[in-house]
């Protein structure tokens, strides 16, 4: 053929269409995602779009909640402080309070009392968010909850000195003692944290309803950069609203949570996380990624598997773009052949699918 010839142009044209078809991008990097979402959900993290996976890749502030999250979220009643009523009264009376609820706090109540609980029994009962509850129990209302409820009633209450959750138990008004419930830190939340900031997490921030020395105390035993105690639900919102503020124009804050007052954090948040073994169900909707196992070092596992498909896209763009642009630019000066135009399009998008599998092969 001459460099002159209709043919040799029609040649060039056609081996210029072959290798511009954007196969391999339009393949491969979709395929990167979703081999980098099944990876996930191998090893117990359901993320709920492609776009929160790459999202986690440019996480700077992981802001946790306290119970059930770093702690276990297992309750076990420590101590009863009955006044003027016997503390099986006590114990008993808060049992049936907590009948409907499923927070791990009622669920360790109804596991102390240990017997049956008579419905019939219970008039009403209402859930007072961050706060407690309010029931009537044959003809007497019942208050269960935190400080900030008994003064809302302007009840009196006595503190207790030892480490725990505090419920306050008023009957009619009347203040009638405390229950001190303790929970544990999870073995692997320290781990979380360190791994964390080797992967160039900038902050790390707990949230909690607790008083302030139960969460400064889990705060410094797990070496948290900041600790905020004593919130209300719209008062973590209120701390999100703030800490969003301070990461960067590209960076990410993800919040991780397991309970029902977290649904408004989770949503606000860039990256929702929620605990899925013990997690609440609106917790769970309200989330863009689920950790099946309760465990917080896979919230490390996950940004590592982000950073990973970032990688991995990035690899099959630019080898895809350089392969096609040396090929259209040999093809344009009629030096490459057909073949080597087939193999700019469909060799190359075989290759950038074969790198996207490689995401099927994850390791927590």
């Amino acid at each position: 053929m001459q460099d002159g010839s209709y043919a040799s142009w029609a040649y060039r044209a056609l081996s210029f269409l072959v290798v511009s078809c954007p196969c391999a991008l339009v393949i491969s990097i979709p395929l990167s995602f979703f081999g980098g979402i099944g990876g996930a959900s191998k090893i117990g993290i359901l993320i709920k779009g492609s776009n929160y996976l790459e999202a986690l890749s440019n996480t700077e502030i992981v802001v946790f909640d306290k119970t059930g999250t770093l702690t276990e979220g297992v309750f076990e009643v420590q101590e009863i402080n009955a006044i003027e009523i016997t503390k099986e009264k006590l114990l008993e009376l808060t049992a049936y309070c907590e009948k409907y609820s499923n927070h791990p706090i009622a669920e360790s109540i109804k596991k102390a009392y240990g017997k049956e609980i008579d419905e019939s029994k219970i008039k009403k009962t209402e859930e007072i968010s961050g706060h407690g509850i309010s029931a009537k129990i044959e003809n007497e209302n019942i208050l269960v909850g935190n400080e900030k409820l008994m003064k809302e009633n302007n009840i009196e209450v006595k503190s207790s000195g030892g480490y725990g959750t505090i419920l306050h138990i008023a009957v009619n008004n009347k203040y009638v003692g405390n229950i001190l419930i303790a929970d544990k830190i999870k073995e692997d939340s320290k781990k979380t944290i360190e791994i964390l900031k080797k992967q160039g997490i900038k902050k790390t921030v707990m949230l909690t309803g607790d008083r302030e020395e139960v969460g400064k105390d889990v705060a410094n035993k797990l070496k948290l950069d900041e600790v905020y105690t004593n919130l209300l639900p719209d008062g973590k919102a209120e701390k999100v609203e703030i800490l969003k503020k301070e990461k960067s124009k590209k960076g990410k804050l993800a919040f991780v949570g397991d309970g029902i007052n977290d649904s408004p954090v989770l949503v606000m948040a860039d990256i929702g996380v929620a605990m899925g073994g013990l997690g609440a169900d609106a917790a769970i909707e309200a989330s863009d990624i689920v950790i099946m196992t309760d465990e917080p070092s896979k919230i490390t596992s996950a940004i590592n598997l982000s950073k990973r498909t970032m990688r991995i896209v990035k690899e099959n763009i630019i080898f895809a773009i350089s392969i096609k642009i040396l090929v259209l630019i040999l093809s344009a000066l009629g030096i490459s052949n057909m073949w080597e135009a087939v193999f700019a399009d469909v060799g190359v998008s075989v290759i950038a699918i074969i790198n996207a599998l490689r995401m099927l092969r994850v390791k927590e």
